[in-house]
């Protein structure tokens, strides 16, 4: 007998239809004697639905961030109380939680919240009562009961901070992907299923924007060491197993490449090369929750500088006056936004030991004729900005230049 938590994504609770066949998956790891906690997100296309209706209902006006969270947290209270209600049609006794209920605690940050703390007793009642717990994922309460949501995804991080608080055996992300893959199978279709990747390579590609996990829940699962499954809620196939890093792992140079289409680049252009001016903007776009991924700074033969940094692009508007206010009683220099580019890149743990992936990549976007505007490097990682319209010709020369195509 085992603990499991599992999560099911919107597609995968999208109709009555789906509930019921998520409601039998679970019921034969019930049969089978396990122990599971079930974490769900909203029904597919109703988190969109509701966060409409908040714009609308508010017209010109902006609404207020904590009624937007209450607002769209009720779509995975719908979904919860719908599965626990197919669980007990089929004889399998289900209790649905929301985030106030297992007292999951986070800050105060509305729309994007951070896990605090999680009891687990609550859970450990219904699990000793022979129930399955449906918990209501993305959502929370901060210290003084008002709910909150964890951003986009944030069923993701919910499931796996449950599995830690448990201690569970292993934590599955059902989702309508098999697995894993190499690329994005939409834009490449020789891409192929990863069997097992380490917690190190899935960050940085849940960064880049591979969409199968959401990078909070890959930070967590590598911090408190829970193995995660990746898997289609659609089939039985085994998915990919995330897991830390080991000798098999690490003899694979590049285990993917990503491409990230929700970038903007915001360059702040002919400023004084002054000491201050970084430290003052980045701590601006810090305290306005604005994630920065590349930045490059140059400066020229004159003394001034270009400093250039990547947002992304529903971020770019909040950033671009953040950046102008940044610049205070400069006499010259200007602030460019740019929604335009795209970000390609490589990842793999065999980088760490191997001389030459970085020139390797560049000659092959060279060789397709693909122009680079930025650069930025990890130890496992090399990305490139370059052209929107580039953005799947660069993937496939990538994919098939590191011999990462599926053999059949």
């Amino acid at each position: 007998m085992a603990l499991i938590v599992q999560k099911f994504g919107g597609t995968s609770v999208g109709s009555v239809e789906r509930i019921a066949n998520v409601a039998a998956r679970v019921a034969r790891f019930r049969e089978r004697g396990d122990d599971v906690v079930v974490v769900v997100s909203a029904m597919s296309g109703e988190t969109n639905r509701l966060l409409a209706l908040g714009r609308d209902v508010a017209g010109q006006g902006e609404p207020a961030p904590r009624e937007m969270d209450a607002l769209v947290a009720t779509g995975e209270q719908v979904a919860s109380a719908l599965l626990a209600i197919a669980l007990g049609v089929r004889g399998v006794p289900a209790r649905s939680l929301l985030g106030h209920q297992i007292r999951l605690r986070t800050d105060a940050a509305h729309t994007k919240a951070r896990i605090r703390t999680i009891d687990d007793e609550p859970l450990r009642e219904v699990l000793d009562a022979g129930q399955v717990a449906v918990v209501a994922g993305f959502q929370g309460i901060d210290e003084h009961g008002n709910i909150t949501t964890l951003g986009r995804g944030g069923s993701d991080t919910t499931a796996v901070a449950l599995a830690a608080a448990l201690a569970a055996d292993l934590c599955e992300i059902y989702t309508d992907v098999e697995g894993v893959f190499t690329t994005d199978p939409r834009i490449c279709p020789s891409a192929r299923k990863v069997p097992k990747i380490s917690y190190e390579e899935m960050l940085e590609l849940a960064s880049l924007g591979a969409k199968v996990l959401q990078i909070r829940s890959v930070e967590m699962a590598m911090k408190h060491g829970v193995k995660v499954h990746v898997r289609s809620s659609f089939t039985d196939a085994e998915g990919t197993l995330v897991t830390k890093e080991d000798e098999s792992l690490e003899a694979i140079v590049v285990a993917g490449v990503a491409l990230d289409r929700d970038v903007a680049k915001v360059t702040l252009r002919g400023v004084a090369d002054e000491p201050g001016l970084a430290a003052t903007l980045f701590e601006a776009l810090a305290d306005a929750h604005v994630v920065v991924d590349m930045i490059i700074q140059n400066v020229s033969a004159d003394g001034r500088t270009d400093l250039t940094f990547t947002v992304s692009r529903g971020d770019a508007e909040t950033a671009r006056p953040i950046a102008e206010k940044a610049l205070g009683e400069q006499k010259r220099g200007d602030v460019i936004v740019d929604a335009s580019p795209a970000k390609v890149s490589i990842v793999g743990l065999g980088m760490r030991s191997h001389a030459g992936v970085a020139a390797k990549m560049f000659r092959l976007l060279a060789v397709a004729g693909i122009n680079i505007e930025a650069i930025s490097t990890s130890e496992i990682k090399v990305s490139c900005l370059i052209s929107e319209a580039h953005g799947a010709e660069a993937v496939r020369a990538l994919h098939e230049g590191f011999g990462l195509a599926d053999p059949a």
